[in-house]
């Protein structure tokens, strides 16, 4: 008698996501589970693959993802689908609820190319919203420490009153109930830099009561680095809570030798006991906006506020000075860069500022006859908005070094696009076509920092551990069906820096949740995306919904 599966992936090389030597087996999916892995002696499929010669392992997971708003725009999640995304973890700082009424206006008022209804209060309604619509990848979120404070407090540069900080810490115990991962923060950011670190801890400790994780884009990563992993030791370990680093990196050349004292303060609270671990993206170039180039002080109050002060001659002066000079007291990515032509404007909300995109701030700063400073304050004022920048400040020396480091992951930074329609109007970090494909062509084969099983162990089961999510990250029997089938020997990146806007090729296969999403290299349409929940979602009683991360 046969054994019949809905689906049989016949003949690869699995890679079962714990980092052990592969074998040569059999997969059987039935619905959206794995039901065996082997070779079960007769067994049928209603659809049968022959993966003779590829790569079968657990659906990757991106531990920085930005696709909260380009998967409202297109559901496919085609750069990273196309690379063996399964899973977007979203929520760096910042999250897309839980929203008041201000925030909702906000929200309508910045919106850039991607135009979208808010249709939604809380993360949960959020995330739920982006399934209703269709989306070919799970998804799954933190709750902002940043969001938290912007809907008590707004933009203010202050402390929160007790009672705010009750009312933030009430959020946060709502969110986690809804199934947030846990608490984010993005700390070189204004208003995120106004919280101190009693504030942060008051809320993980709300984290940590079901076991959520803080993860944070620190303080510093440059000049304030090692004080900046400090900090978030010391929220480990008083809060308790397990706790992440976002995007592991060392900024501006002059610190590019702290590297090793960091891993050594990391692995350090590690023996202690500390749950500490980080993520990282696989480039030399880090992604955000000009306001990394600014001094805090002058975005309090909001993007209102900080475009108006850019107008005042004794502001911009200000400014301009302190853009030019190293600091201790923020984050200063101009002066990280070195140089302005290490700057790359990537994406504006103005039409008119469009043909500006991919030039460096400093070849508009000579079309425009001003300085660098001042081209990058009328920019901010002209556009209404951060405008999006590429910063080269990071050594290719240290990205190998930390792929390395057994207690990374990966992320993006980035949302999940496709070269079409209004994707096009902005040039995205290539990181967002090609973050997995670098790391396991680049990295993996061609120069053998880390075997394959290593690398395929970080991209899955090591962050779904770090969630703590259920039935994800592995290929076990009854573990969820997120599957890619992909060639070692052909993944490759294509997307550059002058040119971004390119997917990856060597993944023939990807299944999420049992349903084939991509089928030899292209896209199916299918979107069986569901909710990743965290370890404090609380089903409702009677939804008949289960418990499932």
């Amino acid at each position: 008698m046969h054994t019949e599966y809905d689906l049989l992936i016949r003949n690869g090389t699995i890679y079962d996501g714990s980092g052990g030597p592969p074998i040569n087996a059999d997969l059987a999916v039935n619905g959206q589970n794995i039901a065996a892995v082997g070779s079960p002696g007769g067994a049928r499929g209603q659809v049968e693959l022959d993966a003779r010669g590829l790569a079968v392992a657990p659906g990757f997971i991106n531990m920085l993802s930005w696709a909260n708003r380009s998967l409202i725009e297109d559901g496919r999640s085609q750069s990273d689908i196309r690379q063996g995304v399964t899973l977007e973890v979203m929520g760096e700082g910042s999250s897309m609820g839980p929203l008041n009424d201000t925030m909702k206006r906000q929200l309508r008022e910045r919106q850039g190319d991607i135009k979208y209804d808010i249709e939604w209060t809380t993360l949960g309604e959020y995330l739920e919203h982006l399934v209703r619509r269709g989306v070919s990848c799970n998804v799954a979120s933190f709750v902002g420490a940043t969001t938290a404070r912007v809907h008590e407090i707004g933009y203010k540069d202050r402390p929160p009153t007790p009672a705010e900080l009750e009312r933030m810490r009430q959020l946060v115990r709502e969110a986690m109930a809804e199934g947030a991962l846990g608490v984010a923060s993005s700390l070189i950011y204004a208003p995120a830099c106004y919280a101190k670190t009693d504030e942060l801890i008051a809320l993980c400790q709300v984290a940590a009561e079901c076991d959520g994780l803080y993860i944070s884009h620190l303080r510093s990563e440059s000049s304030r680095l090692l004080e900046a992993a400090d900090e978030l030791i010391r929220i480990a370990r008083e809060a308790p809570i397990r706790a992440e680093v976002y995007h592991l990196k060392v900024a501006g050349q002059p610190n590019w030798h702290k590297l090793e004292p960091l891993i050594r303060k990391i692995e350090a609270a590690r023996a202690e006991g500390l749950a500490i671990t980080a993520d990282m993206y696989n480039y030399t170039a880090a992604g955000t906006g000009l306001d990394a180039a600014m001094p805090p002080w002058v975005q309090e109050g909001g993007l209102e506020e900080w475009v108006k002060r850019l107008r005042d001659p004794a502001v911009r002066q200000r400014v301009k000075r302190e853009m030019a000079a190293p600091a201790d007291d923020w984050e200063n990515f101009y002066v990280a860069a070195g140089s302005p032509d290490r700057i790359v404007l990537a994406g504006f909300k103005s039409d008119r500022l469009k043909p500006l995109t991919g030039k460096t701030l400093a070849e508009v700063a000579a079309l425009r006859g001003t300085s660098p400073e001042e081209a990058a304050m009328d920019l901010v004022a002209e556009d209404k908005g951060r405008v999006d920048a590429i910063y080269f400040i990071m050594s290719e020396d240290n990205v190998r070094r930390q792929l390395k480091l057994p207690w990374v992951s990966f992320g993006s930074d980035e949302g999940s696009f496709a070269p079409e329609g209004v994707f096009l109007l902005s040039n995205p970090h290539p990181r967002a076509y090609g973050n997995v494909a670098r790391l396991l062509g680049k990295y993996v084969r061609d120069e053998k920092l880390i075997p394959l099983e290593a690398a395929i162990h970080r991209l899955s089961a090591l962050p779904a551990a770090n969630l703590k999510l259920d039935r994800r990250g592995a290929l076990k029997p009854g573990f969820f069906a997120d599957i890619v089938v992909f060639d070692p020997a052909a993944i490759r990146d294509h997307a550059t820096f002058e040119q971004p806007q390119q997917y990856a090729t060597g993944v023939r296969d990807v299944f999420v949740n049992g349903v084939q999403v991509l089928k030899d290299g292209e896209h199916t349409g299918a979107k069986p995306g569901q909710v990743v929940r965290g370890p404090g979602w609380q089903g409702r009683p009677g939804s008949g919904a289960e418990r499932y991360s």
